[in-house]
């Protein structure tokens, strides 16, 4: 970065040079400062709270201290035994979209997308202000539980499995799907057994949309034209789906499938489709079409597969779903998202076996993953570079401020690349130091800090974050003007890094 563009960042920051200097710099100044054998309690507090959950927030720190890591991580692993905050319960009540049926969101989308076809202003008006209500209704509930949920780790596995079954809310229909399919497919099943996690995203209407699966048939199935979300607009068989189901749900790239795996089973996926019919007017979110599905024999895997009809996908769901190299697969994400970005391979291996022993237990592969040594290493501290959504949502939990308009928050998460909802590719968003580490994203978080900092006691920010922000950061602020001083623990490296 040229001195010049690092002088434009600080002016625009209004934060010393030096701090964006620092900030540059890819290693942590915190993981610096670290015991070389043994994290103290105070530090293996802050550890989980910024590992297990989207950061402390004012007296965390403390709390967890005295009740014990392992004790609060027990505790994240059963979220039902938490209550929610009464305030928090209230706001979620408010938001209709999020509570109604899914069928009932898509038959408000369809009515003003109908009447939006007649080329009238106040129709493409009250298109955009429905469409843009629901949006940002699904948007304030996924924020207000990240920040204000005692339920972290769900959230953060939420946050985790809706990356990994990605779909994108900019696809047609899915503004309309996107919170009925985190609601209902992803939020339950964050914590259980995979293959139950594997079949709601696989059977719910947003995932058959976003892949294309409902429109699927056998080559010479002839369309009654009955339209979109009917039986569908095209026919022939499609393989986007069960592409990725193998390459990204599952097994993982290059794990010993082939091209010819693929179309045989987006065959045996063929008729596992949804109308838009049978969501509105009965919530029959999942289909299966006889008449759409390939009945011929099939050979996949090695194994060759008679017609069952529905039951050939059920069958491939529960062959992947254990298969080693799902187990392995899946831990590396797991360990790589918790850990570091090169997670131990001796860790992954223990949690795939974890995972194969369990027949799938989310729970028991994390309860593996967050009891091993190599979570709790002082060099895994601060190891991990935040993503956007991660930096905006500890910065709000850090300050400890109710939010009332979360437009600052999704505008942010735009401006750094991560828009709610709205990764384009199914492969999700990545969670890696590669991925967010450059110098235009930096002084873009450092002008989000200086914003959210203007309103806060660095005094109460310091003590809430802890040992996360090393004596070389508590120096350097100490140093600086006090109405900068929150803005620059919010924009330091210290806090970036988790």
């Amino acid at each position: 970065m040229t001195s010049s563009r690092l002088l434009a960042a600080a002016v625009l920051s209004a934060l010393p040079l030096s701090v964006v200097l620092a900030a540059e710099a890819p290693a942590s100044s915190a993981s610096s400062a670290r015991p070389a054998t043994v994290l103290t309690p105070e530090q293996a507090a802050a550890h989980v709270l910024n590992r297990l959950g989207y950061g402390p927030k004012p007296g965390d720190i403390e709390r967890v201290a005295q009740m014990g890591v392992q004790s609060y991580i027990e505790s994240q692993l059963h979220p039902e035994s938490i209550p929610l905050p009464a305030a928090l319960s209230e706001r979620l009540r408010g938001l209709e979209t999020v509570q109604q049926r899914t069928g009932q969101t898509l038959a408000q989308f369809l009515a003003v997308r109908a009447q939006a076809k007649n080329e009238s202003e106040e129709a493409k008006e009250r298109r955009r202000e429905v469409v843009t209500h629901m949006v940002q209704q699904a948007d304030e509930a996924r924020l207000s539980r990240a920040i204000d949920s005692p339920r972290q780790l769900e959230e953060v596995m939420v946050d985790f499995w809706f990356n990994h079954f990605n779909v994108f809310s900019g696809k047609g229909l899915e503004r309309a799907l996107v919170a009925g399919y985190e609601r209902d497919a992803i939020r339950p099943y964050a914590m259980g057994n995979f293959r139950d996690l594997l079949g709601a995203t696989a059977k719910h209407p947003a995932m058959l949309y976003y892949l294309d699966n409902w429109l699927s048939t056998a080559d010479g199935y002839v369309q009654r034209g009955r339209g979109e979300g009917a039986k569908g607009k095209s026919t022939g068989l499609n393989e986007n789906y069960a592409r990725e189901l193998m390459e990204l749900h599952t097994m993982g790239v290059d794990s010993g499938y082939t091209q010819k795996d693929v179309t045989e089973l987006a065959r045996m996926l063929t008729g596992w489709t949804y109308t838009n019919r049978e969501l509105v007017l009965r919530n029959q979110g999942f289909a299966f079409d006889a008449q759409r599905h390939d009945h011929g024999d099939k050979v996949w895997l090695g194994h060759t597969i008679h017609d069952s009809g529905q039951g050939e996908g059920e069958y491939a769901l529960d062959v992947l779903a254990m298969l080693p190299q799902t187990a392995h697969h899946l831990s590396f994400q797991l360990a790589q998202y918790f850990v570091q970005d090169q997670p131990p391979p001796a860790l992954v291996e223990r949690m795939a076996k974890s995972y194969l022993d369990s027949k799938g237990d989310i729970r028991t592969v994390l309860r593996t993953l967050f009891s091993s040594p190599e979570f709790m290493s002082p060099q895994a501290v601060g190891a991990k570079f935040k993503t956007p959504y991660q930096f905006v949502v500890s910065a709000a939990r850090a300050s400890n401020a109710p939010v009332t308009d979360f437009k600052p928050m999704l505008g942010a998460l735009n401006r750094l690349g991560m828009p709610l909802y709205g990764c384009q590719t199914p492969d999700g968003y990545k969670n890696t130091q590669d991925a967010w580490l450059n110098p235009d994203a930096l002084s873009r978080r450092i002008a989000y800090a200086t914003r959210a900092g203007q309103e806060l006691d660095a005094g109460v920010l310091q003590v809430t974050l802890g040992s996360a922000i090393s004596p070389r950061t508590q120096s350097t602020v100490a140093g600086s003007p006090e109405p900068l001083r929150a803005a620059m623990l919010l924009g330091s490296p210290d806090f970036m890094q988790r």
